[in-house]
């Protein structure tokens, strides 16, 4: 096996274009400065919304395959050559929103057993040896039940990592500062009459909203804005980009943030806030 960089980062997230919406920037950070950057998604996202009317026709599983070429195109953009799908391609399926009949899917996500998935990530784990592991919080953000599960499998796959004599020295919840939010949606504000958009979400509608206090890391990604805005632009199924917003299928508009801000929930905080997720790891 050809020897990995001294970095080694793994991002778990719950469909293709959650990556590069939460950790773009990140991602395209750290590769472009030589770390070795593993993307695990758990499910292609074959219930996902679609936006463009030209794809309209696209569900199940052709909707999954279409996203898997998104997902490809994104990693590209970002300089992310490790990407995988977690138990291969196939294994775990989309859950769709909370509360719905898709939820009881036996092959669903959600409904995967917690140990089994997990035991799926620790093969990545293994293989990679990353030091910095990035997921969700308890709630996966905003409460989509793949998100939660994703956070689970995680962080079950970083306690038997540690069991197994491989472990990740840290672990980092997305995170969005409550103050840094508020600023940006009084810019977007500000900017609606000159975007294509005509409706706004508010600071409610973003995953991971904390108070400052809560965030131990913030990794300035700006200089890497352009690839992040691309990554995202290529999930075309799910996201619409102009300059420094987006909007989802429900057509509300978000900031796009390009510094990137996380919460360390295992290991060693090296700074107030620190500016890298690696600092204070002894080997990378």
């Amino acid at each position: 096996m050809t020897e990995l960089p001294a970095r080694r980062l793994l991002l778990v997230h719950a469909h293709p274009d959650d990556e590069s919406i939460n950790n773009g920037a990140t991602m395209a950070a750290y590769a472009a400065e030589g770390a070795h950057v593993t993307l695990v998604t758990c499910t292609l996202g074959e219930r996902g919304e679609v936006i463009p009317p030209g794809l309209a026709h696209l569900s199940g599983t052709a909707l999954g395959e279409y996203r898997l070429g998104e997902l490809t195109a994104a990693m590209s953009a970002l300089g992310v050559d490790d990407f995988r799908l977690l138990g291969g391609p196939g294994r775990y399926r989309d859950s769709g929103m909370m509360g719905l009949p898709d939820n009881d899917d036996p092959d669903c996500f959600w409904r995967a057993d917690v140990d089994e998935a997990a035991g799926h990530l620790l093969e990545v784990i293994r293989e990679v040896r990353p030091q910095v592991l990035i997921t969700y919080d308890d709630n996966g953000g905003y409460g989509h039940p793949d998100h939660i599960q994703a956070h689970r499998v995680a962080m079950r796959a970083a306690e038997l990592a540690a069991d197994a004599g491989c472990p990740v020295a840290k672990v980092y919840w997305n995170r969005v500062p409550r103050t840094v939010g508020e600023q940006a949606f009084a810019r977007l504000q500000a900017a609606l009459p000159q975007l294509p958009f005509t409706k706004t979400a508010t600071l409610d509608d973003v995953p991971g909203v904390v108070g400052d206090e809560r965030i131990t890391t913030v990794v300035d990604g700006t200089a890497h804005t352009a690839a992040k805005t691309a990554a995202m632009a290529a999930h075309a199924t799910q996201i619409e980009v102009s300059g420094e917003y987006f909007v989802l299928s429900n057509e509300l508009a978000q900031p796009v943030f390009t510094t990137e801000y996380y919460e360390l929930v295992r290991g060693e905080k090296a700074g107030a806030p620190e500016t890298d997720l690696f600092a204070g790891i002894e080997d990378a």
